[in-house]
Order: structure tokens, then C-alpha cells, then sequence
């Protein structure tokens, strides 16, 4: 079954509560995310993006195939 944006930022949120995040997309196998949070200073995209798809626990990479696909921005606030 497919993912909806809220369910998709509802994950995020668990791991950064304080974070800017901004979730797109309508047909709720393909979507964009704007993720900032100040967590990501210091860490390069690599390490920032590896932390959100871990805040997504394996919705992206699992069976069910929940997200398909999905594009990713993450910043530091400023």
C-alpha cells in the first residue's frame, strides 16, 4: 500500500520534531521531501540523507514496496 504525504512526514517527525519539512507528491508512490534541521550541521549530504531514510525504518527498501521512490532535500536552517 502506498504512502501518503502525512504518514511520510509523521515518520520524519518522530525523528526530527523541530525540522522545517515540507512533503509532496500525489500519487503516494513517488513523492519529494524538504527536510531542515539543524541536526544536519556539520554532516555532509551523504550523512544527512542517510539519516532520513533511516528515519523512514525501512518504508522505502522493504517488500511492501511502500515508497518507491522518493526526492530528497535536506539543509541546515540559515
Amino acid at each position: 500500500m502506498p504512502m501518503g504525504r502525512q504518514e511520510i512526514e509523521s515518520l520524519l517527525r518522530e525523528t526530527f520534531p523541530d525540522a522545517k519539512i515540507v512533503v509532496e507528491g500525489d500519487d503516494g508512490v513517488h513523492m519529494s521531501a524538504m527536510v531542515e534541521d539543524e541536526s544536519f550541521r556539520g554532516k555532509n549530504r551523504v550523512q544527512q540523507q542517510r539519516a532520513v531514510y533511516a528515519a523512514l525504518k525501512g518504508k522505502m527498501d522493504g517488500p511492501a514496496g511502500e515508497l518507491h521512490a522518493l526526492a530528497l532535500t535536506t539543509r541546515v536552517p540559515g
